[in-house]
């Protein structure tokens, strides 16, 4: 009878305890899902429908906030007379130029320092990763001097390199625990059939792929997502998305409508992107987790 008592209130407790993860995640879902939502809609509606709000208390008024005819106005007008095309076209060359910068040098950086030895190998790591952990604003006063004694201020290819400065310490480090976690009898498999170190490196690539994929991913959303180096150093002829919707705030009118269009178009690639390699996410971020 005694233990039929505690399974009994063990099964309660447990009942309570999932009820309670059910209750936490759909308040998550609600917390995270309900401002893009907003986001969305708001840049559907003209200024008349995007504040007309039901009375505080009428629940059953929501429903009116989905009540609205549908226009695509602001995003015509950020692409007719905002200039966001180009401003669209920035960061798409940012972000990926600089995430194909990064894992090209970053992966054959990982692949030394996993593969040879040397004396102050773990120095070097270390200064390496470190360079990393600066804050933005740290460097971005050294950064702004450099570039314009070199002319890459308000340039694309500046651009690049401020990003590939921050993502490549962090492709080394990420890279070189996915090349660890590769058997090297492979390489010296393919090395005995005559292979150089390129080519054996070339071999190994597919095994590694999903975390470079992961670690590309990463890249592009920490370039697509900047906004301090494309408002200081990118600023005139390089200006992306970010900086560009923060204009929209004007000190005598902010223009409602075109920020959250303009905040759909920012978000809306990278959440395909997400939901497209989820998987492949997964798979890659896991892939140094254990070692064999």
């Amino acid at each position: 009878m005694a233990s039929r008592e505690v399974l009994q209130y063990r099964s309660a407790s447990w009942r309570v305890v999932r009820a309670a993860g059910w209750l936490f995640i759909a308040a998550y879902v609600v917390w995270t899902v309900l401002p893009i939502l907003i986001m969305f809609l708001s840049s559907l509606k003209n200024l008349l429908d995007a504040f007309r709000l039901p009375p505080v208390g009428d629940w059953a008024g929501i429903v009116k906030l989905f009540e609205f005819k549908p226009t695509f106005a602001h995003y015509v007008t950020l692409f007719t007379d905002d200039h966001f095309s180009t401003y669209f076209l920035n960061s798409i060359i940012c972000a990926l130029g600089s995430a194909a910068v990064s894992v090209v040098l970053g992966a054959m950086a990982a692949y030394s320092l996993s593969r040879i030895d040397f004396r102050g190998k773990s120095d070097l790591f270390f200064w390496i990763i470190s360079t990393r952990m600066a804050p933005v604003v740290a460097v971005l006063v050294p950064l702004f001097t450099i570039f314009r004694l070199v002319h890459l201020n308000g340039t694309l290819p500046g651009l690049i390199v401020a990003y590939t400065t921050f993502n490549l310490p962090f492709a080394i480090w990420i890279l070189t625990g996915f090349f660890d976690n590769v058997p090297f009898a492979i390489e010296e498999a393919a090395m005995v059939d005559g292979c150089t170190r390129l080519q054996a490196l070339r071999s190994i690539l597919p095994l590694v792929a999903p975390g470079i994929a992961a670690f590309l991913v990463l890249c592009v959303l920490f370039a697509w997502n900047d906004f301090i180096f494309a408002s200081i150093i990118g600023s005139g002829g390089a200006k992306t998305l970010p900086p560009a919707t923060s204009a929209l705030v004007q000190p005598q009118n902010i223009q409602w409508g075109k920020i959250m269009a303009a905040g759909v178009l920012t978000t809306l690639p990278m959440m395909l992107l997400g939901l497209v390699i989820r998987r492949y996410m997964v798979t890659g971020l896991t892939m140094g987790a254990v070692r064999e």
